[in-house]
Formats: structure tokens, sequence, C-alpha cells
């Protein structure tokens, strides 16, 4: 790694969600961190029961990475037990800490101080009975719309210098069929995303821990307001709606132009989503798409994200070759997020002299990185940012070496 992070302009931190654990070593070298969180939520792959296996050679590979030699403390927590249906959420969350970063402690939940890390260490058992993190699936009543799956937030505390934060690893519902998604506006299932983020909101900031700053960031499978833009889309064009046989159901539309032939604009199924111009997506970072993209509007006072200058992160092509096309299976949308309260927003270390010291991007912009592009957030907080009235003296211990 060439250079050490400068903890004269404040202490470096990376914050990083990728679907399914794509590897980031440039990223890392760029901004140099000295505290890296990397947030997956599809362990294993969707194929998990086939692919589990191999998850251990991935976070081996990645331990031993030249972006992360000089990373001395680790915690890797990995969601793996298929088998257990009533707390699976196949979500990962790896915390690496820099060598010259001396002063970072972790939370134990359950005695409720802080303990200095020490070494590496990867857990993957029973990660219900670990005490530095809380970990929850989210009830089967959140799924009205579709079979109960591996869904839900595990959430660690860390105290850096002086400055306590709370970092959430969180995987929401996706659209189970777009067909359904167009209906209404909200569609059911924003609803039901909703609902469940705010479910994970009350939880960590309830009267069981002091209240600190929090960032959540994973994929959040928020989706633009599919009725809206359609209807934007295809304003000058007729709608056919064909049915299926044997139950009259709809099983697909086909949105055509009035003139021009009648050529097809776009064509929806419940796993197709074929639209004549994916360049929309892309112009501009398809950031004039971001008036359908409304699913953060009820939080919006507990709540931030930064600018979003990147295109949408799904669903993208899985050819290799095809590292900037997005597949026809669902509208593309910004669901790999990485949000923050408004006191952990506060934090930020804006140094005078750095013209750019907050970046918020997408990973791997060119080349394929599987159907989610991973998203970061680079950003510094000054020594004493925090000086957090909850951290008082009796709360902390030194962790056995």
């Amino acid at each position: 790694m060439a250079g050490k992070p400068a903890a004269a302009q404040g202490y470096g931190i990376l914050l990083v969600t990728a679907n399914v654990g794509s590897l980031f070593e440039d990223t890392v070298q760029s901004h140099k961190p000295h505290f890296l969180a990397l947030h997956c939520q599809e362990v294993g792959g969707k194929n998990y029961e086939a692919s589990m296996s191999h998850v251990g050679s991935f976070v081996k590979e990645l331990l031993s990475s030249d972006a992360l030699m000089e990373y001395n403390r680790a915690r890797v927590y990995l969601d793996e037990d298929y088998k257990s249906k009533e707390h699976f959420t196949a979500l990962g969350s790896f915390y690496f800490i820099h060598e010259t970063l001396k002063n970072i402690q972790q939370f134990d939940f359950n005695a409720k101080i802080f303990e200095k890390v020490v070494g590496r260490e990867t857990c993957s058992e029973t990660l219900e009975s670990r005490s530095s993190l809380e970990k929850a699936k989210f009830p089967k009543d959140y799924y009205p719309q579709c079979k109960w799956s591996r869904k839900g937030f595990i959430r660690t505390r860390w105290a850096l210098a002086d400055w306590t934060f709370d970092l959430v690893n969180i995987h929401l519902f996706h659209d189970a069929s777009n067909l359904v998604a167009w209906e209404n506006s909200p569609s059911v299932y924003s609803t039901t995303r909703q609902k469940a983020l705010g479910f994970v909101l009350d939880r960590i900031t309830d009267q069981r821990y002091e209240k600190v700053p929090y960032f959540i960031f994973g994929d959040f499978n928020f989706r633009l307001d599919s009725k809206q833009f359609i209807e934007s889309v295809c304003s000058t064009a007729t709608m056919q709606t064909v049915t299926t046989g044997k139950t009259n159901e709809v099983d697909k539309l086909i949105f055509r132009e009035i003139d021009n032939d009648k050529k097809v604009v776009l064509q929806l199924e419940k796993k197709l989503f074929n639209y004549v111009n994916q360049d929309v997506f892309r112009e501009n970072n398809g950031t004039s798409l971001l008036e359908f993209d409304k699913e953060l509007t009820p939080f919006k006072d507990r709540l931030i994200e930064l600018e979003i200058s990147f295109p949408p992160s799904y669903p993208y092509s899985e050819d290799s070759t095809q590292g900037k096309e997005y597949m026809n299976t669902r509208c593309p949308a910004w669901c790999d997020r990485i949000l923050m309260s408004p006191s952990a927003r506060d934090q930020f270390f804006k140094p005078e002299n750095e013209e750019k010291s907050v970046t918020y991007d997408n990973i791997g912009a060119n080349v394929c990185m599987g159907d989610h592009k991973p998203v970061f957030l680079s950003f510094r907080i000054a020594a004493g940012a925090g000086r957090c009235c909850q951290r008082g003296e009796n709360i902390f211990r030194e962790a056995p070496l």
C-alpha cells in the first residue's frame, strides 16, 4: 500500500457496500483510510447452498491482499448458516483498522462497555450469541408479496478516538414482480421497504443503549417509482395488455409508439423490463431520473444521503465483457446506498485546502462487478470531533490478549 493515512488531517473513513463482495483494492489504495468498513448482503451469492463453501476462500484472499497488509486488526462477521431459517440473513460485515490507528474500541452490547480491538478475528457461527453485534431478520409478516427470505440487518458500534458511531449493514426487500410494482404509486414493495427501514431505525435509536451517530449502508433495494416513471417515458405510447389463457391474469404489458410504425418502447413482464433506450440510465449518470427516486422521502428528518452523481447501481450485466450494460430484468435503480444520521454528517472534517474531502461514488464503473456496482463513501473526521457524553471512563476495558 503506497503511503500511510495522514492523521494530522483527521481520521480517514471508508465505507463500502458491495452486494456480493466484489474486491475493491484500488479504492482502498486511493483513499488510504484509517478505518475501513465493507458491508456485503449476499454472502455465498444467490445460490448460497451450493456456493457458501467458497466464502472462506474469498475472505482469505481479501485478508491477504496487498491493499490490506497494513490493516493489522480486523473483525469479520459472516452469516453463513443457511440451515437456520429463523435467523439466516446472508449478511457479511468486514471491518479493517490501519496499524497507525491506535485509539479504537468496539462495543459489547451485553456488557455495555467498549473493548480494545486486538488482532484479526473472523466469526461465522451463531452470530446471534455474539455480544459485539446486534443482528435481526425481518419478521415473516413483513413479506406479504413474497416468500420469507434472507433480509435483515447487522449493527456494530465503534469508538474512534472520542467519536462513537454505529455501522448498520442492511438488506431490504426486492421487487418480486415488475407488473405488481407498476400497479400503484408508491408500489406495495416500496411500502414494505418503508416499514422495514422504519423498524431498523426505531431499533437502533431505542432506549436500550445511548444514542450515537449512525451510518446505514447496504442493499436497500430502493427502486424508481415504477408507475410514474413508465407513465413519463411512455406518455405518447399506447398500452397493450396480454393475459394468460387459463387464469386471465396479466402476463405482459407492451407499450408502442402511436406513430413510427408502432415501435415497441417498453415490454414489461414479471421479470422483464425491456426499455428501448438504455442510454437514459447512463447519460449524466442517470441523474435526470432522480425525480422518480422517492423512497427516502418519508425519512428526510432521520436520514441524510450525499448527492448522487453515479448511475443506478443495479441490475448490471454479469457478462464480463459488458461492464456498463444493464440487464433487462428490472428497471435500473439506485439500490445500493450509504445513508447517515444528521449527527453523523455533522462530524465530517472539511479542511480549507482540500477541494474534495468527501467522495460518494461507485466502484468499477467500466468493468463487470456482478449485477450490483459497489458504492463507497470516503470522508474524514477531525480528532476531537465527537466528545460524546455517553463515553464515561467506566465503560472501557482492555480486551484480553
